[in-house]
């Protein structure tokens, strides 16, 4: 049986004609929980798209449960990221969680008992039964991205795609996230795009930093080297960098190694 969720070969992808991503080759194992991070324009969510089968590779090849990512797009949940278009729309928590089910119920834009029902436990999934009632506009950000993760989940995907998640999100808010993805990784396959260094914390197992290219790095340490190869910098430049996670500060780049000094 095959161990890997995601495969990328040789995967190179361009803009008209400019390029995103160049030779990226990932494995993402079944039970990862992946953050890649990254500037602003530098491939994060083109690869999600890769994955999703949105978007055709230049060259390589993608794979998804071991095939083209159009036929293995069923068994993943997708998070884009958060819209501010349409905020006051007046539509619930549960409506929205419904919308994950658009193009797959036999009842076109009606539900079912049994699809409501799976919209509420998502909702319960994330925290948000008790809201289901609620428009969104009168929800949090936080709040209104775990309403969105559920979207994601009613139809109980394997591998789950977040594409900045804690955008627009207070530091309550993201430390909440932070759980309910960690409950969800039990039984399901994740990846967070993200820029923001603070997310990788105790739920993350793996890191792949992307700028064009990727470096995977399988664990939850940021390295020096990653950083300078997805933000630049002159390698002598590099300081420990530390991070408010749960209210605890975390290390996540190595201090520097005077070989010259005790």
């Amino acid at each position: 049986m095959n161990p890997n969720v995601v495969e990328l070969d040789n995967v190179s992808f361009a803009y008209n004609g400019a390029p995103v991503l160049a030779d990226v080759n990932l494995r993402i194992r079944q039970g990862d929980f992946l953050a890649v991070l990254g500037p602003n324009g530098g491939g994060k969510t083109t690869l999600l798209k890769l994955m999703l089968g949105l978007l055709t590779p230049g060259r390589g090849a993608v794979r998804v449960f071991g095939e083209a990512p159009s036929r293995g797009r069923e068994r993943v949940g997708y998070m884009p990221q958060l819209a501010t278009a349409g905020r006051e729309f007046p539509i619930t928590a549960l409506e929205v969680a419904l919308m994950g089910r658009l193009g797959r119920s036999s009842w076109g834009w009606r539900y079912n008992r049994r699809e409501t029902e799976g919209a509420r436990q998502a909702l319960e999934r994330v925290g948000m039964a008790d809201h289901a009632g609620r428009r969104m506009a009168t929800l949090s950000g936080g709040q209104r991205q775990r309403v969105l993760i559920a979207r994601a989940l009613v139809t109980r995907p394997e591998l789950l795609l977040l594409d900045e998640p804690t955008a627009s999100v207070d530091a309550e808010g993201r430390s909440r996230l932070y759980d309910v993805l960690t409950e969800l990784n039990r039984d399901v396959t994740i990846v967070v795009v993200s820029h923001d260094l603070s997310i990788v914390w105790n739920a993350v197992k793996s890191v792949a930093c992307v700028n064009r290219s990727l470096f995977l790095h399988e664990g939850r340490e940021i390295t020096a080297e990653m950083v300078r190869m997805m933000y630049g910098g002159h390698p002598d430049a590099d300081c420990p960098v530390e991070l408010i996670a749960h209210g605890v500060p975390h290390r996540v780049l190595q201090p520097h190694r005077d070989e010259g000094h005790a």
